[in-house]
């Protein structure tokens, strides 16, 4: 059972310039560094107008899930197998175990559902995760947390607005109550550097894949240029 290389670090173009940034991201990956249909659908994300059609919206979220996820497959187990057809025995690859999607509520669901579209074996783990707002410096709430044992499994986790990092951080960290995964990937759309870089130097045995990775967080600690709230846009705003 060959266990393919994990992904390496992505061009110069890709990553932004800063060198204490770049050091830290040494296992991240780009999916729209290069042009493919991700772009269009990443663009569509971000435009006001398009996001109008929250039905739109989450399909997008979705189908870039898909994206990502059929790119993560590329790095994953596989044992090859005798397949019996209607005519005759042939050999084929199938996935060793599937990974443990996991995803923060609620803005994750649509982007899990196109994880969970490839992997659709694939047990799933929620979590409810709040920014405290109001406050000097981003709080980060843990509310809820449902999981499968995590043990010498594949986990990947989804979230598509990456900004601070900070609840990823302590989301992956209370998931480790349920075991330690053999493999880490965790998957955004939209990243600022500084957020990709405190999850790089928290949680260092992961590896991170991201649609596009933005200029910068804003005095707020939203990512800019972005595309807004992911929650609000899928499901409807909020009190």
């Amino acid at each position: 059972m060959a266990k393919p290389p994990l992904p390496t670090a992505p061009s110069a173009a890709a990553v932004p310039a800063a060198t204490d940034t770049v050091d830290a991201l040494a296992h991240v990956h780009v999916v729209c560094a290069e042009p493919s249909i991700a772009n269009h659908f990443l663009a569509e994300l971000r435009d006001k107008e398009v996001q109008k059609d929250s039905l739109r919206f989450r399909r997008n979220l979705q189908r870039l899930g898909e994206i990502i996820a059929y790119r993560i497959s590329a790095h994953l187990s596989y044992t090859e197998q005798t397949i019996q057809t209607p005519l005759a025995e042939t050999r084929g690859k199938l996935l060793h175990d599937f990974p443990i999607l996991a995803t923060v509520l609620r803005a994750g669901l649509p982007f899990h559902q196109g994880f969970l579209n490839y992997f659709d074996q694939s047990p799933s783990a929620f979590v409810a995760a709040y920014r405290i707002e109001g406050t000097a410096q981003v709080q980060v709430q843990v509310d809820y947390l449902s999981a499968p044992s995590l043990d010498e499994r594949v986990l990947i986790l989804a979230d598509p607005m990456l900004a601070t990092g900070k609840s990823l951080v302590q989301t992956y960290r209370a998931m480790l109550r349920f075991g330690m995964p053999r493999q880490v990937h965790i998957a955004a759309v939209i990243a600022s550097p500084e957020g990709l870089a405190y999850v790089a130097r928290e949680i260092p045995e992961a590896n991170l894949w991201v649609a596009a990775i933005d200029e910068r967080l804003n005095e707020h600690a939203y990512i800019v240029p972005g595309l807004g709230d992911a929650g609000d846009l899928s499901y409807g705003s909020k009190l």
